[in-house]
């Protein structure tokens, strides 16, 4: 039996997975309606959506399996999410990498297995929508769109999912989804032992621009603001809106040295942004980091009242 190679991107990979806020939640209608199609469009037994999350394949829809979960060693699916197209085994019993996996030897005795994977931002796959046969069968380029197509009906519902979490202004995190992602990644950080800092952005003098010059340059001024962020930081940083103006940022991985110099690199790209624009004002911003420590911190909800509490001696100007 071959097992599944881990993707280069694993990581950003699981991050991603995780984000979604989906693994080990209750059968919903909205994902089971899909399998249902799945199954009865391909006349198969088994029609699963698949989540491969660190160790296991979780399924969060599943017509046909009696179980919930599997291991990702012996998985199907953990093969599938290392290709962009349909991952497609005609017969397992007559290949070498499956002939033996326990899920073909015994229950529920696969021989056919066609997974598309379920592509999130950034070419991440965190799953699969496959169909299973207790027999062999083919599979052609019609089958394959057909699959494609239903996979990407399974991405549109989870994207439905996270605009509720996102700030419709600024098109990155509002505080919810900023608290519901931030909480899973800080449990994932604290798993695999990594490093994580929340940085605390205060725009400065933002409810004077605002009334000087209006709502809709300040929301400009704020678009802009969220923008640069994006880019200052790393994809793998958490950025969000807490409210009005002010935006966190959750970094992990890097000390606080190297935290620090993302910040410096948002006020160089703001300066060099405004230079050259007959803005009648300067941008200017505050900060505040703080390391979040295993031993003191249950969640990010915590950081953030505990923040609010010191932020008057702990925050540090940038002009």
């Amino acid at each position: 039996m071959q097992i599944p190679e881990t993707p280069p991107n694993e990581t950003a990979r699981l991050l991603m997975l995780h984000s979604l806020q989906i693994l080990d939640t209750i059968p919903e209608e909205r994902f089971d309606r899909l399998t249902r199609m799945t199954k009865r469009f391909f006349d198969v037994p088994i029609a699963v959506i698949s989540l491969v999350d660190a160790n296991r394949q979780w399924f969060k829809s599943c017509f046909g399996l009696s179980a919930s979960e599997t291991p990702r060693d012996i998985s199907f699916c953990g093969h599938a999410i290392l290709r962009d197209d349909v991952f497609i085994i005609p017969d397992a019993l007559e290949d070498p990498r499956f002939a033996d996996n326990p899920l073909v030897t015994g229950e529920p005795n696969i021989r056919f297995y066609a997974g598309c994977p379920l592509r999130i931002a950034n070419s991440i796959n965190v799953g699969t929508l496959c169909i299973i046969d207790n027999k062999p069968r083919s599979f052609n380029a019609n089958d394959g769109k057909l699959l494609c197509d239903l996979a990407d009906k399974v991405v549109d519902e989870f994207r439905v999912h996270r605009i509720s979490t996102i700030d419709e202004l600024t098109h990155i995190s509002n505080k919810r989804g900023f608290l519901q992602i931030g909480n899973t990644t800080l449990k994932f950080c604290i798993d695999h032992s990594l490093a994580a800092f929340l940085v605390f952005i205060d725009l400065d003098n933002f409810k004077r621009i605002n009334t000087a010059y209006g709502n809709a340059e300040g929301d400009r001024m704020l678009e802009e603001f969220a923008a640069t962020l994006k880019v200052s930081f790393r994809g793998s940083d958490l950025i969000g809106r807490l409210g009005g103006e002010m935006f966190v940022v959750l970094v992990i991985g890097e000390d606080k040295e190297n935290t620090d110099q993302f910040i410096h690199k948002v006020a160089e790209d703001i300066r060099v942004r405004y230079q050259n624009t007959d803005r009648p004002y300067i941008v200017e911003f505050s900060y505040d980091t703080v390391e979040v420590r295993r031993d003191r911190h249950a969640s990010l909800d915590q950081v953030i009242a505990e923040r609010d509490a010191l932020m008057q001696t702990q925050k540090v100007a940038i002009r």
